[in-house]
Formats: structure tokens, C-alpha cells, sequence
């Protein structure tokens, strides 16, 4: 009997949430070979990613609203859709054992057990910074998700702390298993970074950010405290890879009316083969943002090589560790102050880079796969259900 995984976050690349669905796919095929399985929505047709084809997959086709409205319904019902409970054979999860929800979504199987695993409560908790329609609809279906689901997953001891003030979820109920970098998130040869480098039109030295251009990130304190620094030859240009997300606009009219604007470089969404060079050229990689579940470019940093500095708010501080400058995200001149030290101080960002690999490869995809297989295990020995109504 198949343990579905919902891989949609990675089938649709939805940055974070899909690189943890893919790498922990990837992590748990070797480990359940005749076992695993894969739910997605492949709407537009929509294939999966290169990682995870091969496996048997079950999918639906409807637009990503309808998809939702329709999982919201069928748990406010409490009851399975047609084909998933009761008395149709469930055609979307024959035989399943288990459902695992890899992101903030849960199908309404009555029959089995359940994972749902929570990345963070942003939503909630930066509600300003969140687009309003996916903020009315997370508000109005986590908590039912979270009491629906038999267990929780969180990717953090931050995020499992949100949950319980939040919710009221028992801390029994959830197992924190962290993230961790790609493999290909590795020391970089000099002349693959080299040739990224050229590729992209990179200057020779930079700094960098990586993430959703999204108010959280934080992207318009970043750009005033860079931007002295770099007019009186203090800091190097400043490259954001990442994919336009929402409400930015207020962040691109102040680099428009910026002195600094031609110093700033966004080269979008960069493919996974070039990021690790990306990260292996940075003098510094910044991560000022105001709120993270997990923070997984920390992590990618350290592992390709990248001194890290990053706000010392939310989970940052438990991924990071001892291996980065911190400073208060909300502080201007805290960040200004951190980015000044890292650039006038090879022998500090050598020591950040070399203490970055060791924290990188704390945090394995082999070891989050383990613990993920043992919560299947302990579900599957004691039944369908083990949530609360």
C-alpha cells in the first residue's frame, strides 16, 4: 500500500516549499522504494521535477483556487471527496496507507493517517505582508488542517512554538525535522563560478541576497543600509536573485529614485545548477528578513562557501548557529553596521565561511528523510487516526 506525497509545491516550483518537497521526496525514494508515491495538482499539465520522475503518481487537474476551495470544503464537510473515502474506491489515492501534506494543504482522507507538514505561520503573524485573499484563506484552514491532520510536521523548534501559541496544538502532536542544503550546495571549482559569473554579467564582487522579492524579506532596509556603503566605496554591488512575488513595488520605487540603482543587479530566477555559484562568488550573503519558518539560503550559503550575515529574529538564530554576523532586521544601521565589518575584514569572513561549512553539514536531507520515515512508521502501527476533531 502506497504513502502519497503532495508534491504540488514542487511540481508548481513554488521556491522554498518546493525545494522541501522535492529534496525530501528525493531523500525517502531509497529508503521506501516500493512504497512512495506522489499527489499533485497538474493543472495546465504541469510534469513533475527531474528528481522525482519515476514514481507512481496520482494527480488532479483544476486551477490552483478551485483545487483549495475544494480540499476546504471537503474537510469542512468532514468527509472525503468522492473517490478518496466512503464508498468509491478512493480513485485519487487507491490503497493508500498514509497522506503526507508537504505544504499548507490537507486532503480530507477519513481512513488513513495523516502528516501535514507546517512551514510557518506568516500569514498570522506578518498578516500586512501576506497577499489578502491567501491571508483570509490560511487563517480560515490551517487550524482545521492542523486538528484534521493525525501529525504535524515542523520544519523548526520556532515553528512548533508558533504552533502551540497559536493553535493550542500539543506539542506531542508535532516533530520538528529540519531542512537542509542540497547536495549540489557544495564547495564550488573556481572556474565554474568563473563562467556564472560571465554568464550572468556578475561583477567581481557583490553581495547577495536570495529570495522572494516579498515585503518580508525585507529588501527596502537592505537597499538604505547598502547604499551609503556603497557610494563611498564601502561595499561591493548588491545582486537579489529571485522571482517578483507580491507587493514589491513600494521596494522598486525607492531603487528607482536610489543613487545607487545602477549598483543593484537582478538576474530573476536562477536555475539550481547556477545557484551554488551564485552563492561561492558572494563576499557576503545577507538575509534580512523579518520572519522565516526555517531559512533555507542560510543554509545553501554556508554549504557553497558564502560568509552569511542574517537578522537574528524567528528561526534564523537556530539554523545559523554560531556561523553568522547578526543584527536586528528592524535596525537599519545594525545591517549597515554588519555588512561595513564583513567588508572591511577578509580574515572575519574567512573564518564566517569556514564555520559556515560546518554548520551546513549538521543538517542533511538523509537525516530528515530518517526521522520523516519514523513518524510514517509510528502513524501507520497505530492506525488511521490520530487527530482530533
Amino acid at each position: 500500500m502506497p504513502v502519497y506525497l503532495d508534491v504540488s509545491a514542487a511540481v508548481h516550483r513554488r521556491a522554498g516549499l518546493g525545494r522541501y518537497a522535492a529534496s525530501l521526496t528525493a531523500a525517502l525514494r531509497p529508503l521506501m522504494p516500493d512504497e512512495l508515491a506522489l499527489f499533485y495538482n497538474a493543472e495546465a499539465g504541469i510534469e513533475p521535477v527531474p528528481e522525482l520522475a519515476g514514481l507512481p503518481a496520482r494527480t488532479v487537474a483544476l486551477g490552483y483556487k478551485p483545487w483549495r476551495m475544494a480540499v476546504w470544503a471537503g474537510q469542512l464537510a468532514d468527509a472525503g471527496f468522492p473517490g478518496l473515502g466512503g464508498q468509491m474506491g478512493r480513485r485519487l489515492l487507491p490503497d493508500a496507507a498514509l497522506f503526507h501534506g508537504m505544504e499548507h494543504l490537507l486532503l480530507p482522507v477519513q481512513d488513513i493517517p495523516t502528516v501535514l507538514t507546517v512551514h510557518d505561520l506568516i500569514f498570522r503573524q506578518l498578516p500586512g505582508h501576506h497577499k489578502p485573499l491567501n491571508r483570509w484563506y490560511l487563517n480560515a484552514t490551517l487550524p482545521l488542517f492542523c486538528r484534521r491532520a493525525s501529525h504535524i510536521i515542523a520544519v523548526s523548534e520556532f515553528t512548533r512554538g508558533d504552533l502551540t501559541t497559536s493553535y493550542g496544538v500539543a506539542p506531542e502532536k508535532v516533530t520538528v525535522i529540519p531542512e537542509a542544503a542540497d547536495s549540489r550546495f557544495g564547495p564550488q571549482k573556481a572556474e565554474h563560478v568563473e563562467q556564472v559569473r560571465s554568464r550572468y554579467g556578475l561583477p567581481d564582487r557583490y553581495l547577495l541576497c536570495v529570495g522572494t522579492i516579498e515585503p518580508r524579506k525585507n529588501l527596502s532596509r537592505l537597499l538604505a543600509a547598502w547604499e551609503p556603503l556603497y557610494l563611498a566605496g564601502e561595499a561591493p554591488p548588491l545582486v537579489i536573485v529571485g522571482r517578483r512575488g507580491w507587493l514589491y513595488d513600494d521596494f522598486f520605487a525607492a531603487l528607482e529614485s536610489s543613487p545607487a540603482k545602477d549598483g543593484a543587479h537582478f538576474p530573476g530566477w536562477v536555475d539550481d545548477e547556477d545557484l551554488p555559484a551564485f552563492y561561492a562568488g558572494a563576499d557576503l550573503f545577507l538575509m534580512p528578513s523579518l520572519y522565516e519558518g526555517f531559512g533555507l539560503p542560510v543554509l545553501e550559503a554556508m554549504a557553497s562557501g558564502a560568509p552569511v550575515a542574517c537578522s537574528n529574529t524567528t528561526s534564523l538564530p537556530e539554523v545559523a548557529g554560531d556561523a553568522a554576523l547578526y543584527f536586528d532586521p528592524l535596525d537599519t544601521d545594525a545591517i549597515r553596521d554588519s555588512v561595513r565589518l564583513a567588508e572591511s575584514d577578509p580574515a572575519l569572513r574567512a573564518d564566517l565561511r569556514e564555520r559556515g561549512y560546518q554548520r551546513a553539514a549538521a543538517f542533511s536531507w538523509a537525516r530528515a528523510a530518517g526521522e520523516t520515515l519514523a513518524v510514517y512508521r509510528r502513524l501507520m502501527g497505530a492506525g488511521p487516526r490520530g487527530n482530533s476533531r
